[in-house]
């Protein structure tokens, strides 16, 4: 059984989408199903306006077709509506392979806060790329209900997992231990609206962990605030380990890895009451939500770790991965009236249905 995912987030990129589909890949190959990416990796590519982090990769058709005619796949998913995705989705359609998609960007809102461009004119390209497909792969109910209002069909849910071997209880204070350690980790940019946690008038040592087109600015802004810069593996799970509350200000996340791999350290979370957070923080006992973030952090403060932690373990990589595979089952064998391949037959077998989380 062989998958094709083509994504336009890719190393060296460092995010949830990258950190997602690296962690798919390795939990199929576990069950037997191989992972094949078309990514910039294969491409000349151009940085992104205003994020030269991030590259924009300058794909040939040609060459994508030349990689789907070798690879062969059982099923073809197309993670994100840049340029590999679009000309993914064109190969797809030009040849009648249905294809599956996933939600995981808030595009509209980003290019509003950054070109002006009208939120409704970005959710209808969106709409129009994602409701091509079988099914759109979305990570909480809170987000698939608010995309079907705007028109978006075939939603499935597909939950994330957290490495909870990596992201566990440690005993370091890497920040000091004089005060309660506010983190922060994420892109630094201003969808992610971090100035709303960095302006907090509170007692605490905020830390911030990432980078982005706003490091600099906001470094130069908060000269109290440690910034550590990108970390990754053990380095970022201490920084985890060693906070006392993480702080999540996002208003347009659409799941936030980040909240599970600080629950997963026992860290409780501080977030306003939006998607993302209201989908995988129980209030009052892993995290607060409240549209005051300082009201937030303090009630978070008094939260008992060890029941954070416990809450974590049951977001699992295996569950994540074989809900994905079955949402191409049904998406791309079941209701296409398509013989199911051998081997994904097998895994979910295995699985039960029973046992998948049901998100929708």
């Amino acid at each position: 059984m062989r998958v094709l995912i083509a994504t336009d987030a890719w190393r060296p990129q460092v995010n949830g989408v990258v950190r997602t589909y690296e962690r798919l890949a390795d939990e199929a190959e576990v069950l037997g199903v191989e992972i094949v990416f078309l990514t910039p990796a294969e491409f000349r590519t151009l940085p992104c306006p205003t994020y030269p982090e991030i590259r924009l990769a300058l794909p040939g058709y040609g060459y994508v077709v030349r990689k789907l005619n070798q690879v062969q796949p059982d099923a073809v998913h197309i993670a994100t509506e840049g340029p590999i995705g679009w000309m993914t989705r064109s190969y797809c359609k030009k040849r009648g392979i249905p294809f599956t998609t996933s939600f995981h960007t808030r595009f509209p809102e980003y290019l509003s806060g950054r070109f002006g461009v009208p939120v409704t004119w970005a959710y209808a390209v969106q709409r129009r790329f994602h409701n091509a497909g079988a099914g759109m792969m979305v990570a909480s109910r809170s987000l698939a209900r608010e995309l079907e209002a705007r028109g978006f069909e075939r939603t499935m849910p597909w939950t994330r997992g957290v490495d909870t071997d990596l992201f566990r209880p440690r005993d370091v204070r890497a920040f000091g231990d004089q005060k309660p350690v506010l983190l922060y980790v994420g892109r630094l940019a201003v969808e992610k609206n971090i100035e709303a946690f960095l302006k907090l008038d509170i007692d605490g040592q905020k830390v911030v962990v990432g980078v982005g087109p706003m490091f600099e600015v906001l470094k130069a802004r908060y000269p109290d605030v440690i910034f550590t810069g990108k970390l990754v593996a053990d380095a970022l799970a201490e920084a985890y380990a060693s906070a006392d509350v993480f702080v999540f200000p996002s208003l347009t996340d659409t799941f936030g890895i980040v909240l599970i791999e600080a629950l997963a350290s026992g860290v409780p979370v501080a977030a306003f009451p939006v998607t993302g957070p209201v989908d995988n923080i129980k209030q009052g006992v892993t995290g607060v939500l409240d549209c005051d973030l300082r009201a937030a952090v303090l009630g978070a403060l008094e939260l008992n770790r060890s029941t954070v932690r416990a809450y974590a373990l049951s977001f699992s990589w295996e569950n994540a991965v074989r809900l994905f595979l079955s949402n191409i089952q049904t998406a791309l064998f079941s209701q296409q009236g398509r013989r199911v391949p051998a081997r994904l037959a097998q895994v979910l077998r295995k699985t039960g249905r029973r046992h998948l989380p049901d998100l929708a």
